[in-house]
């Protein structure tokens, strides 16, 4: 197939660099994200890369910030609730309909570790998921930051592991565990 095939269509050249950032990473982490292995997975040229973003800092956050829209628009996190059930009800296909998506993010955090600079960006990530898991929580009248932080973790470490092991059932028989928690909270 030619660069010319795979190219992506006018309009559609920004979405799409973002999409090869994420698939770029998930498959060969943060240090291998470059101008020209993000051209390569969009099938355009390096210098568009550059072009639509100036700087590696500039394509990470944009892809951070791309990954987290994405996420939370496919989640019951991105909206008001009006059930338990729903709350519940989507964490494991999420993460089987784009499994890449959730390991860049994971990607970025644990590099962030070894790589102080990225930490702003993995805090803002952390921060967005939690502001949203704090709407969704309040709009079933569970409020407080810290049940919010405990409910976040729980799906952090859960999306997490079924990232790496595949288990989307168990991760579905813990989100319905937590489910039930939460109905029994004070």
């Amino acid at each position: 197939m030619t660069v010319a095939e795979i190219r992506p269509g006018y309009g559609q050249g920004r979405e799409a660099l973002l999409r090869a950032v994420i698939t770029v990473v998930s498959e060969g982490g943060l240090r291998n994200l470059t101008y020209r292995a993000v051209a390569a997975e969009a099938g355009v040229t390096h210098g568009l890369v550059r072009h639509h973003f100036g700087s590696r800092d500039a394509l990470i956050e944009a892809a951070l910030d791309y990954a987290l829209e994405q996420s939370l628009a496919e989640s019951s996190l991105g909206s008001t609730l009006t059930s338990l059930d729903e709350f519940a009800s989507s964490l494991a296909s999420l993460i089987d309909l784009d499994p890449d998506l959730q390991a860049f993010q994971f990607e970025l955090v644990l590099e962030s570790r070894r790589n102080p600079e990225l930490l702003p960006y993995a805090e803002r990530l952390y921060a967005g998921y939690r502001e949203a898991t704090r709407q969704a929580l309040g709009s079933l009248g569970l409020s407080g930051e810290p049940l919010s932080a405990l409910v976040f973790a729980a799906l952090d470490g859960l999306a997490f592991q079924q990232v790496v092991f595949g288990t989307s059932k168990q991760t579905s028989q813990a989100v319905r565990e937590l489910r039930h928690l939460l109905a029994n909270s004070p």
